[in-house]
């Protein structure tokens, strides 16, 4: 008998671990014959987990002396209460802000996803102390080997070392149509550069620098092919130019 299939509500329950056991393994087993659907599922729960990482530990830091007196001053509700109200939507606020900042032109759509996304995984992951990267820069020659699989073209890894930054290593990541990579740079200070790198672009033949900045995140960056390259960064826009006119050249050599 044909299953109906779930409504995207559902859909986004499971990936929250919201339903009963009997809905759960009805839908698993639906998605079983959806693989589509199944790889949505399995980006909403890299997101989840993602901003989880991102913005967890905002919890466990003790609560500013001025929030808690501007909670004691306000009426009807405990302390407890307003407290975790107040860190709740901080979070709620920061992520939703920046995932769902802007819209996109016309025309532009494409680069400003790539914009974008390179942004959120460079905010996600840039912070990182013990787990920045999934293969470290030692292991080089098996992480572009690995990466290059997954996304179905031969990646090259830029060396940004005249500008200061040692490849610190690399992750897989889901993109809006199939696995990402992302390199990630560091210089002495402890500043990080990440490329993010996708091969679902459609043939391009414009390998024109685009710029955006958000506060003080900038990002360069440009199509090349069935390639999209973006390079992130908190610095100003003329160091962060100089880095990705290097990685173009060795780029397209």
């Amino acid at each position: 008998m044909n299953r109906l299939p779930p409504t995207e509500d559902q859909l986004h329950a499971y990936a929250d671990g919201q339903l009963a056991a009997a809905e759960r393994q009805q839908i698993e087993a639906w998605l079983a014959e959806h693989p589509a659907e199944a790889g949505q599922v399995a980006e909403w729960r890299q997101q989840n987990a993602a901003l989880r990482a991102a913005f967890d530990p905002v919890l466990a830091e003790a609560v500013p002396d001025r929030l808690l007196r501007a909670a004691r001053r306000t009426p009807g509700w405990s302390l407890p209460m307003r407290v975790a109200a107040g860190i709740a939507w901080l979070g709620v606020g920061v992520a939703i802000g920046y995932l769902f900042r802007g819209t996109a032109l016309p025309g532009e759509s494409g680069r400003v996803a790539l914009a974008r996304s390179a942004a959120v995984a460079h905010v996600v992951y840039t912070p990182e102390v013990r787990h920045p990267v999934e293969v470290g820069a030692d292991q080089e020659a098996h992480l572009v080997q690995w990466l290059s699989k997954r996304l179905g073209t031969p990646l090259h890894v830029p060396d940004l070392s005249a500008q200061g930054y040692a490849l610190v290593g690399g992750r897989l990541l889901p993109g809006d149509a199939g696995p990402v990579a992302q390199f990630m740079y560091e210089d002495h200070a402890g500043h990080r550069l990440t490329l993010y790198v996708r091969s679902d672009a459609r043939e391009n033949r414009e390998t024109a620098f685009r710029f955006a900045r958000e506060g003080k995140l900038a990002v360069f960056y440009w199509l090349d092919g069935t390639l999209g390259y973006a390079l992130s960064g908190e610095m100003p826009r003329e160091q962060l130019l100089s880095a990705a006119e290097s990685a173009y050249r060795q780029l397209n050599p």
